[in-house]
């Protein structure tokens, strides 16, 4: 006769001892997200993870609770392609910008009607016969109020890097990338722009304008360029800056956006690149290079 009990090969044998069964039913597990993020911080203490560890799990306990609404790029703030634009606007845009995928509209800005890959713009090169609306591709969308973690899921099962993110009223009311779902786990990832400091934080283009970091020094950019580096409202010592970033933004007025651009020094400062709220690289020139004779 079969044994009427046979023996479960796959259940997972207790291997905890008898004390360590007595000290979790003394001291249970966290039964909050806060006290669970509170215990990995004793674990990094007591070195069982590193610091880099813990912050990674508690991004990925802390984006359950967040939405698309949360970290997208405002609707203000996306570099859209106008269908209607010339090739050569087109371009300007995707090299300024630096970015791999636009959205693209017709008419108003509202009405998107696909995705424009920037390396499709190379069929173009080969091929200028070809109308724009062919290499569009269909644009995503996403509630508001849908959760990174269902947006992540997403973003992996259909292969998209990007999605507009639509309002309670049908409106566009902003951009989300996989990078910025990413991010809430493992931090500010780093792209094309952002270059170790100690690799230098000026370098020059192939069109003779450099490309400077926004944390680049004052002191810095002015012995790279020749220039006096200094706010054009201040007395001496009135306004202290450390940054090419910061102070542009004061020089602006506000925190300075992709494509804006500002005159100092004898020097033109266009944002490529800004993340955080902070420029991150601007496109520098000499202003009238052919007649500056400093």
């Amino acid at each position: 006769m079969s044994d009427p009990h046979p023996a479960r090969p796959h259940e997972k044998e207790d291997r905890r001892t008898f004390l360590q069964k007595v000290a979790e039913f003394i001291h249970p597990g966290p039964d909050s997200r806060d006290e669970l993020i509170e215990t990995l911080a004793d674990a990094e203490d007591n070195e069982i993870i590193d610091a880099e560890s813990r912050v990674m799990l508690e991004g990925v306990i802390r984006m359950a609770d967040q939405t698309a609404g949360d970290v997208m790029v405002a609707a203000p703030r996306m570099d859209l392609v106008n269908i209607d634009s010339p090739y050569d606007e087109i371009l300007h845009l995707v090299i300024d910008t630096a970015h791999s995928r636009f959205p693209v509209y017709e008419g108003e800005r509202e009405n998107i009607i696909g995705i424009l890959l920037a390396k499709d713009l190379l069929k173009l090169q080969r091929a200028p016969e070809l109308n724009i609306r062919a290499l569009l591709r269909p644009a995503a969308f996403v509630p508001e109020s849908k959760g990174l973690n269902d947006l992540l899921r997403e973003f992996r099962g259909n292969r998209n890097h990007q999605a507009l993110v639509i309002d309670e009223f049908g409106r566009i009311a902003g951009l989300i990338t996989i990078e910025d779902v990413l991010e809430q786990i493992v931090g500010e990832i780093e792209d094309e722009f952002d270059i170790a400091e100690e690799e230098g934080d000026i370098f020059a283009l192939a069109d003779r304008t450099y490309r400077v970091s926004g944390d680049t020094s004052l002191e810095r950019v002015g012995e790279a360029f020749g220039a006096r580096i200094v706010p054009t409202d201040s007395a001496d010592g009135e306004h202290r800056f450390e940054t090419i970033g910061g102070l542009i933004a004061h020089e602006m007025g506000h925190v300075p956006r992709r494509g804006e651009h500002h005159t100092l020094a004898g020097l033109n400062f266009v944002v490529l690149h800004t993340k955080g709220g902070a420029v991150r690289w601007f496109k520098v020139a000499p202003v009238a290079a052919d007649d500056n004779t400093g």
